[in-house]
């Protein structure tokens, strides 16, 4: 017994010299391992009072011996941050997210004033944000995310001015932003206060954040009011999510707040005017909905009045706008009614009711009836039913709608087809999103049996659609995104910019056989037998190895679904409205659109049998292929100005040959420096000049086309 407490007596003493020999920055680090209660990926196992520093140790990291960082995210960690944190001096960086972290925050965290980011966000830490947070002054980034405070923002926070990221998202914050928010703040590049409780009116001070980048974020609040039309003095390409709040009044059509879809108003029932489609009632003249600013003045002076028979007088206006108002408020009642319904009914579903991505998250703080009802299969019940969420077709899809709305986007460009947005999420993933019109309540099915179908489609050569979103004010398509733009831009360059880099001759062999496969399965191997019936080079896109990828296929027929208008055929709509253009191009330095040489001129590439018949074929998409592989031979524009003429690529090469034009005219400059490969391209010439061929009956099929083209071999496939 004596010996077994001399034992003790010994490990005591040494582990107390142990300890001793740490250093002050060591020990405050051990009462965070302290704090930890379960660690069971062993994430601080190198954690020992043994080391003199803890330089060493996981998620640690140190400058000139001083602890600078400590980042340890995505470890299961169960516990409790400690006060001794803040006593790391020269301490820059904490990340702790996505652990299992509860309690609040110590004020004395923020004694170390040099903190640049504090990243906690997918914890359970609650209470309420310290006032000491305004000692960070040179803080950058502040992300609370997902986590359970609450209370209101403190003064203080205005007073860290270099703060670019601040994430606040899905939590129980309340009360209004501080004064001087956006004032003070101006170096803010991310907000997102989304899924809090934050009330009061959106501060003015808001447009001052000119350096914002991706979504700003206050959705899913308590705020009320007008918007701030100095929301439209922030950059045009910042996406502005103000849904589901308690706004009123019209929305201001200025700067970022222009040609936003309903997508960024939806849930405030107070909101009218574009883009939404409850009209502001008309009130110009007046602030009074029952005074009547049309009305001539009863003390006009004799002889200036209305004759007699010019117009109704003004008893019989004040009938008409009586009537109006009792026909708008009967119209009101309706709706009441029918919405009271519509509530009562969602409400009672509830238990079998899947609330967005919030359930996915186990948040559940989402207390709309945004819901599609699932019957025992699994599949939406009606067509009338309004479906809020995300649908992946694609099952590696990781992200839901709220990653997708409070991502990064950048318009790329819109036209009748739609607007289409780049779209980086949080993990660099990168999508494109095209944002189709409005209407077509009543045919989500037929919507639905379409997306799905092209959807299903997978080959190296065809854009893959990974996702789409349907309600009745919004529907969205979601693609991966093609790093090096489109084929027009490819051949000609990209408008407004002086010079480019062509193609040369293998890539552009590679293009021409990668479509012609493409093209290949969708006439043979698609479940439908598609047609795509509006190839042309802005179709075509360039993914990262310049592999080429056939766009819009089925988007005709989608954008007449998703606007609520009878079916047509694409390439007839497409002609019609003017608005022929690519689905995403761009690149990583060049986030704008650019649309092709060839937008004008797309009637070019329609078959001339296409505009006698609305209903396409094959050969339609074999004349449109033969065009563009004349154009990526000749270098030239569809449409050729010949002296005073102008005629289309295939009447010009029949020119050629019948004036016995040398080949060097014909051929692209460009490939001039792939002088040996001349008979090939020769003979891509033949093929090209057969599919284009008037009469649809002699134009091979693109499984002779890409045949042919085989026999070309790549000069990788001579090696």
């Amino acid at each position: 017994m004596a010996l077994h407490l001399l034992v003790l007596i010994l490990l005591g003493f040494f582990h107390i010299w142990s300890v001793s020999t740490l250093n002050d920055e060591g020990i405050a680090l051990l009462s965070f391992k302290a704090s930890i209660t379960e660690d069971p990926q062993g994430s601080l196992n190198n954690w020992n009072s043994s080391d003199e520093i803890p330089c060493a140790w996981n998620g640690v990291t140190c400058s000139d011996q001083s602890v600078v960082s400590v980042s340890i995210p995505r470890k299961e960690l169960l516990g409790f941050l400690p006060s001794s944190i803040g006593s790391l001096s020269q301490l820059r960086h904490v990340n702790l997210r996505n652990n299992k972290l509860f309690g609040g925050l110590p004020s004395d965290l923020f004694n170390a004033q040099g903190l640049q980011s504090l990243v906690l966000y997918g914890n359970s830490l609650s209470g309420l944000l310290p006032s000491e947070v305004g000692n960070l002054q040179y803080l950058q980034t502040l992300d609370l995310s997902q986590n359970f405070f609450n209370g209101s923002l403190p003064e203080s926070l205005i007073l860290c001015r270099r703060l670019r990221n601040l994430g606040l998202s899905q939590n129980n914050f309340t009360g209004i932003l501080p004064d001087g928010f956006g004032a003070n703040l101006t170096l803010l590049e991310k907000l997102d206060l989304s899924f809090n409780h934050f009330s009061g009116s959106i501060p003015d001070d808001l447009g001052y954040l000119s350096n914002m980048q991706g979504t700003m974020d206050l959705s899913h609040n308590s705020f009320s009011g007008s918007i701030p039309p100095s929301l439209g003095n922030l950059p045009e390409k910042v996406y502005i999510d103000l849904t589901y709040n308690k706004l009123t009044g019209p929305i201001p059509q200025n700067g970022a707040l222009i040609n936003r879809g309903p997508t960024a108003f939806i849930g405030n029932p107070g909101l009218c005017g574009p883009p939404l489609k409850d009209l502001c009632a008309s009130d110009d003249n007046s602030s009074s909905p029952f005074s009547y600013p049309n009305l001539p003045n009863s003390n006009v002076p004799q002889g200036k009045g209305r004759r007699s028979g010019q117009g109704p007088n003004k008893a019989g206006l004040i009938a008409i706008i009586v009537g109006d108002i009792i026909g708008i408020c009967f119209i009101g009642l309706l709706f009441s009614f029918c919405y009271s319904k519509l509530s009562s009914g969602c409400g009672k579903a509830k238990d079998e009711t899947v609330y967005g991505t919030e359930k996915s998250r186990g948040k559940g703080r989402r207390d709309e009836c945004l819901c599609f009802r699932k019957d025992e299969s699994g599949e939406a019940l009606s067509e009338n039913v309004e479906q809020y969420d995300l649908v992946a077709i694609d099952s590696r899809v990781r992200f839901d709608l709220d990653e997708l709305l409070k991502a990064s986007a950048f318009v790329l460009g819109k036209s009748g087809l739609g607007i289409v947005y780049k779209v980086v999420l949080e993990d660099a993933v990168t999508l494109a999103v095209r944002r189709l019109g409005e209407g077509g309540s009543q045919r989500f099915k037929e919507f639905q049996a379409e997306v799905e179908a092209v959807g299903k489609l997978r080959h190296p050569n065809i854009v893959t659609l990974r996702a789409y979103y349907w309600s009745v004010d919004e529907k969205l398509l979601i693609y991966d995104f093609m790093p090096n733009g489109n084929l027009a831009n490819a051949i000609h360059g990209k408008p407004g910019l002086a010079t480019f880099t062509p193609l040369p001759w293998p890539v552009r062999l590679k293009v021409m056989k990668g479509v012609a496969r493409g093209l290949v399965f969708i006439h043979e191997f698609s479940p439908k037998k598609y047609v795509h019936g509006d190839i042309k080079p802005s179709n075509i896109l360039l993914g990262e190895d310049f592999e080429p990828k056939i766009s819009d296929l089925g988007l005709g027929r989608l954008a007449n679904i998703a606007v609520g208008t009878p079916t047509l055929q694409s390439s007839r709509i497409a002609s019609e409205r003017g608005q022929q253009e690519q689905h995403s191009i761009g690149t990583a330095s060049d986030l704008g659109i650019t649309f092709s040489s060839t937008s004008s001129h797309s009637y070019c590439y329609q078959a001339p049998e296409a505009l006698k018949s609305l209903k396409p074929s094959k050969k339609w998409d074999v004349f449109s292929y033969g065009m563009i592989l004349l154009e990526m031979i000749t270098g030239k524009s569809p449409s050729v100005q010949v002296g005073n003429t102008e005629m289309n690529l295939v009447s010009w090469m029949h020119l050629c040959i019948e004036e016995k034009k040398p080949v060097c005219d014909v051929l692209d400059p460009n490939l001039a420096r792939d002088g040996d490969r001349e008979e090939e391209m020769i003979g891509v010439l033949k093929i090209a000049m057969a599919c284009t061929q008037t009469s649809p009956e002699k134009r091979p099929s693109m499984r002779s086309v890409l045949d042919a083209l085989d026999k070309i071999p790549l000069p990788l496939d001579e090696s």
